[in-house]
């Protein structure tokens, strides 16, 4: 393969020199980014909350920080929360005076509401509550403050536990958030529960006039009924139900007009929409709701009101986003930003402002903060300007046919000194869902170092296989009750594109990917095995039979992926397992799972490694961390798993080796 030539490069990344500057591991776990943007109601102050990951083997605390900068329209910047104080659910209040966050500080026991003023001055204490205020919404006036809370620990529980008493009633000792009032005119006004016991509530606002709430329950707190059995209700400020929003299926955002009339929501378009991806506008006073946007071949992420009449939304659209404003009297768009500028993932504004701000990504770096007025598209941030020293390799959505004929597209990155007529060790990497999709922005996280690889000489793709977002509601449809089917040839169908345009060497392809990417990733190492010389299975299913009965979501499979039950079909699920197929596998496979997931729990991946290792026919390795879930959220886990992946693709796809490398990795060398 063709590698650039370098001074001095560790394996972690730590030390680079000479010409060429290449992006490191490191570098690529650590790169700080923009996770939140609002806009205050006068359209005066633009809040952004920059994230700064910890730094493995420097930071004892593996947790990132936050820090929240408020700009004004002059382009002003001040911090108003540091990096050393820790804070959340940020959000301007309702006249632009104060900005709101909840944070423990000063001895609290929970989370409480805090306030400062934009006119200057300190952190004001707003309102203290027995348990954590977890989100919370502010009446016109600023007086009546609604919020959320599941209330104060369990003192008893944990007396018993103290004496060894710790037994778990599976999902039926269950602990529910309740929505709240209080008036904050009032001196020591106690909070009132608005809600009953038996409901759990997701998210709640007040109606432009106060007198109404918009609130979202769930039956129960299980992520099961979030996902599928939520709902929207227009309530008054006492807790009784006007209206219920007729939807089904799962929900996003939803929001109030400015003067009330109408609830926008993003919703599925049916009970079997796999995604939240569609655009509906709730009339309050003749309480009918319609899809105003019909015909969109894409999937909605964000709006915002501009007027009662007009909306700006944010769509994502194959691998591009775009941005317009629809006009509901006549469901007219027109455009706001044309697709290509950015990946945009989140935006925000204001009744009356014209302005909006959002969060937005490319491939040449991670989310920062835009703004949009009427003199055009502006970036407001640069987290990480050391990227513009980064060589950034060739990065470009394809098309390619599926063997049906089906048309696909993916986002192919070349090697960093690609050169035509060169074939390249290829990194195939798979999202999970499959109701999911990637855009053509930065593609780089620990489970895909883009650059980093690119670098190293590999071609990296990533293919939106039918049941992907981003194409409609049919198209996300089409993978249902069809596991490991057309679905997984569509990715082999990617590669062999790749193998026919010149640029893949089809003996050195590797195929990763996390959750339903992890499953492909099994079915690749397992019943395609032909296809793939390398594959990293990072909290994947290879038993669809168990996997079905260890799940927090065997409602939304059913629902949205299977479209039936285990006891249906038992031998067809089997079939559809890897597990199944485990003796035909000769793909080394590296398998890593978070060892506290919920989602697919660990036993699925330790179940293909002992029918791999029993069976002898080819290097498996199992690799657990402990303390994280359905992905690493540590930086230190997500540093070694980036690690471990490009290890097992270097033995297996560069040196096509015949043995598994070693499975230390000296860290205690490169800690402070």
């Amino acid at each position: 393969m063709i590698a650039r030539t370098l001074g001095v490069v560790s394996l972690l990344g730590l030390a680079v020199t000479g010409q060429a500057r290449d992006m490191t591991l490191m570098e690529t776990v650590t790169a700080q980014s923009v996770v939140d943007v609002n806009l205050s109601p006068n359209g005066q102050f633009t809040a952004i909350t920059k994230y700064y990951p910890a730094r493995p083997y420097t930071d004892k605390e593996d947790s990132g920080k936050t820090e929240l900068v408020i700009r004004t329209a002059n382009g002003k910047e001040t911090v108003y929360l540091s990096k050393e104080e820790s804070f959340s659910d940020v959000e301007f209040g309702p006249n632009s005076e104060y900005i709101y966050f909840t944070a423990k500080r000063d001895g609290d026991d929970y989370s409480e509401l805090y306030r400062i003023p934009l006119a200057g001055g300190g952190v004001q204490s707003v309102y203290e509550f027995d348990g954590s205020i977890t989100a919370y919404d502010l009446s016109s006036d600023g007086q009546s403050l609604i919020f959320l809370s599941t209330g104060s620990r369990d003192k008893d529980a944990k007396k018993e536990a103290e004496y060894g008493f710790k037994a778990e009633v599976y999902e039926e000792d269950l602990t529910f958030r309740h929505l709240y009032q209080v008036d904050l005119s009032q001196a020591d006004a106690e909070a009132k529960q608005v809600t009953a016991d038996d409901v759990q509530v997701i998210s709640a606002q007040w109606s432009p006039n106060d007198e109404q709430l918009l609130v979202r329950t769930a039956p129960t707190p299980l992520i099961d009924d979030y996902y599928m059995s939520s709902q929207y209700h227009i309530m008054s400020s006492k807790g009784e139900t006007v209206a219920s929003i007729p939807t089904e299926g799962k929900l996003g955002k939803a929001e109030f007009s400015p003067n009330g009339q109408y609830v926008a929501l993003i919703s599925a378009a049916d009970y079997n929409d796999p995604s939240a991806s569609v655009l509906k506008v709730y009339n309050t006073q003749n309480a009918t709701i319609r899809r105003v946007l019909p015909d969109y071949q894409g999937s909605i992420q964000d709006f915002t009101w501009r007027t009662e009449q007009e909306l700006v939304w944010l769509g994502h659209r194959g691998t591009e986003s775009e941005v317009k404003a629809l006009t509901l009297q006549f469901l007219e768009n027109r455009d706001l930003i044309d697709a290509g500028e950015a990946i945009f993932t989140g935006l925000d504004g204001s009744a009356g402002v014209d302005k909006i701000v959002l969060r937005g990504n490319r491939p040449a770096h991670p989310n920062e903060a835009f703004e949009l007025t009427s003199r055009g598209l502006d970036r407001l941030t640069v987290s990480n300007p050391w990227l513009e020293e980064v060589t950034m390799p060739k990065q470009e959505t394809i098309t390619y046919k599926a063997r049906d004929g089906l048309e696909l597209e993916g986002i192919l990155v070349y090697p960093t000194d690609y050169q035509e007529g060169e074939k390249y060790p290829l990194i195939m990497v798979i999202h999970g869902g499959p109701e999911s999709h990637y855009s053509n922005g930065w593609l780089d996280r620990y489970s895909s170092p883009v650059k980093h690889a690119a670098a190293q000489g590999y071609a990296l793709f990533f293919p939106n296989y039918r049941g992907s977002t981003g194409r409609g509601v049919e198209f996300s449809k089409l993978s249902q009750n069809d596991y490991a089917g057309k679905e997984f040839d569509d990715i082999v169908d990617g590669k062999q594109h790749l193998v026919d345009m010149g640029l893949a060497d089809e003996t050195r392809v590797g195929i990763t990917g996390g959750s339903y990417g992890g499953y492909a990733s099994a079915w690749g190492a397992t019943a395609q095995t032909e296809h793939f010389a390398a594959s990293v299975m990072f909290v994947g299913i290879s038993d669809n039979l168990s996997k079905f009965g260890t799940t927090d979501i065997a409602k939304e499979m059913n629902a949205v992926h299977a479209r039936s039950y285990p006891w249906d079909k038992w031998q067809w699920y089997l079939e559809r397992s890897p597990i199944y197929h485990a003796e035909k596998a000769r793909t080394p496979i590296l398998i890593m799972h978070g060892k506290e997931d919920t989602r697919v729990h660990p036993s699925q991946s330790m179940e293909l490694y002992r029918y791999l290792k029993t069976h002898g026919n080819v290097p498996v390795r199992l690799v657990l961390y402990p303390g994280e879930g359905h992905g690493n959220r540590h930086m230190a886990a997500q540093l070694d798993y980036s690690i471990r992946l490009m290890r097992w693709m270097d033995s297996f796809l560069v040196e096509q080796a015949e043995e598994k490398p070693p499975f230390a990795i000296d860290h205690i060398k490169q800690i402070k």
